[in-house]
């Protein structure tokens, strides 16, 4: 085993014992099953397993975490299916392991980093994940949630796509060897477009694989195209951590 895959591994080991997980439905391949997490703060989220898991009990599997946005914080964690990967796992699946967390009312992503990394630990534990393909993406509120848990924990990912999103330029060095997909409508009335071209500045200025898909007369609506139509998902299965 490569050593930095050793050292992750081991690190994720140790996070997780401290918390426990509770299973509310069954998780089959090809479902988003309704998990309970809990540790310092009790976090629902969907689990989805691709087609194709059971078949094969020595294949590990690409993992994305995905982070919502604000209309979808609550308590009904079916909510999450609205938009994003989860919406598009349910109605045409996906090759990937899905870990999609519900953040409570009144939270923020910025509140829940250290819970979101345990939840993080704990599937990779207990699920057959590739190490080296582990991606993070997420939309308005959520692409806040992955700029800054690319900050804070940037050695997990091997690719990250936040969507109309924003964060801080002067940390963006922490992550900048890591690739990344930004994407934001020009006509976004919520956050403003500057946020994540300041982003993109930044990191390409620290010469990092960043690529910007802009889209022209797009609202906030940006992951609508950014999900369905950009080859996104194509995009992540070509990136592996080399570090």
């Amino acid at each position: 085993m490569n050593k930095n895959y050793y050292l992750l591994f081991v690190l994720v080991f140790f996070t997780s014992i401290h918390v426990n997980i509770y299973a509310q439905t069954e998780v089959k391949p090809g479902i988003q099953a309704v998990q309970e997490f809990k540790s310092a703060t009790e976090l629902e989220y969907l689990l989805y397993l691709p087609n194709g898991y059971d078949e094969d009990q020595t294949k590990q599997w690409p993992v994305i975490l995905f982070l919502h946005g604000a209309g979808e914080r609550g308590n009904n964690v079916k909510f999450v299916k609205k938009w994003g990967p989860p919406k598009v796992a349910e109605e045409k699946g996906l090759p990937f392991i899905l870990v999609s967390p519900q953040c409570p009312t009144n939270y923020s992503w910025s509140n829940l980093l250290e819970p979101i990394k345990q939840l993080l630990d704990e599937v990779l534990i207990n699920y057959r994940a590739d190490m080296s393909r582990i991606y993070l993406t997420g939309l308005s509120m959520g692409g806040y949630g992955t700029f800054l848990m690319m900050e804070n924990y940037p050695q997990y990912f091997a690719a990250y796509a936040p969507i109309c999103g924003g964060g801080n330029p002067s940390n963006v060095g922490r992550y900048s060897y890591i690739p990344g997909w930004v994407f934001h409508g020009d006509k976004d009335q919520v956050v403003p477009i500057s946020n994540s071209q300041a982003m993109v500045d930044s990191l390409k200025a620290k010469g990092a694989d960043v690529k910007f898909t802009i889209y022209e007369g797009v609202g906030h609506n940006s992951w609508t195209n950014a999900y369905w139509e950009s080859g996104l998902f194509d995009w992540f299965l070509k990136q592996k951590r080399k570090y």
